[in-house]
């Protein structure tokens, strides 16, 4: 599982940022505070504070470089 910090702190951003990561078949989690979600439901999304950034769970997938190229304008620090 690979952990990186994103920042989607308005409503375009998250559209975007659920469509681009709906085109992989690997299970993302967003994680705030105690709760966690499911990074593929915009609904889930905005049910979280956006305003603050979030961290973001990638389980094991073969195109885990793609997916952090794919969300390089969302990226605030990798861990």
């Amino acid at each position: 599982m690979k952990t990186v910090k994103i920042s989607l702190n308005s409503i375009d951003k998250v559209k975007t940022f659920v469509n681009e990561i709906n085109r992989f078949n690997a299970e993302f989690d967003l994680v705030s505070g105690r709760y966690v979600i499911d990074a593929k439901s915009i609904m889930g999304i905005f049910s979280l504070d956006i305003s603050k950034p979030i961290d973001l769970n990638i389980h094991n997938t073969d195109d885990l470089d793609e997916i952090l190229e794919t969300l390089k304008p969302y990226i605030v620090t990798e861990e």
